[in-house]
């Protein structure tokens, strides 16, 4: 297999075979509680993929040349989430401070990127599936991609739920969870994809 086609295959995996929110059931929370309006779901998979591509590009080198040969690789869920917490520090610093709008509208969902199993699951990924720097920084943004792709899908399909006639019983979370659910199966059809 040539560079080119495993860089494709890995894109075409991050963002649809191998889907973090919809194939591998990571980052949930934000999925469920930042896709009510398709602006925020946009800004919150904006500031997810940066978080998931430096986080890629600080962690692996730090597991690849400091806790490998030192044998400290049971320290890796450790490290890695410090460094994301780190990250996303810095990110929210930022944006509190020139972008206030986004700031504001991620509310209570920005610092959470910490602890955003999809973060910390991508970096391990990495890692787990021995992928080198170039290709793990392609599978971040692969996830961070895909991430954003379920975000305002399923920001698409929440604003249809707004002005649809939903018994009582299934208002609100149900329907959500419901509609999620349905989201998630359409992309086992990509499954097939990959053979």
């Amino acid at each position: 297999m040539s560079s080119t086609t495993s860089i494709v295959a890995i894109l075409l995996a991050g963002i649809l075979t191998e889907n973090m929110v919809l194939s591998r059931f990571m980052g949930i929370c934000p999925f469920l509680g930042v896709s009510k309006k398709v602006n925020t779901a946009f800004s919150m998979s904006i500031a997810v993929t940066l978080v998931m591509v430096i986080a890629t590009a600080v962690t692996h080198p730090i597991y690849t040349y400091f806790l490998l040969p030192n044998e400290l690789e049971y320290l890796q869920t450790v490290v890695f989430i410090l460094v994301i917490a780190a990250i996303v520090q810095l990110i929210e610093i930022v944006l509190k401070k020139y972008i206030k709008p986004i700031y504001n509208a991620l509310g209570i969902y920005l610092p959470l990127i910490t602890t955003n199993c999809a973060v910390l699951g991508i970096t391990t990924i990495n890692i787990d599936d021995g992928l080198n720097f170039g290709l793990s920084l392609v599978n971040a943004l692969a996830a961070g991609i895909g991430f954003m792709l379920a975000m305002i899908l399923f920001a698409g399909v929440r604003s249809k739920l707004d002005t649809a006639d939903v018994p009582e019983f299934l208002k609100g979370l149900p329907i959500t969870l419901i509609a999620a659910a349905i989201v998630a199966l359409s992309f086992l059809g990509f499954a097939g994809i990959g053979g």
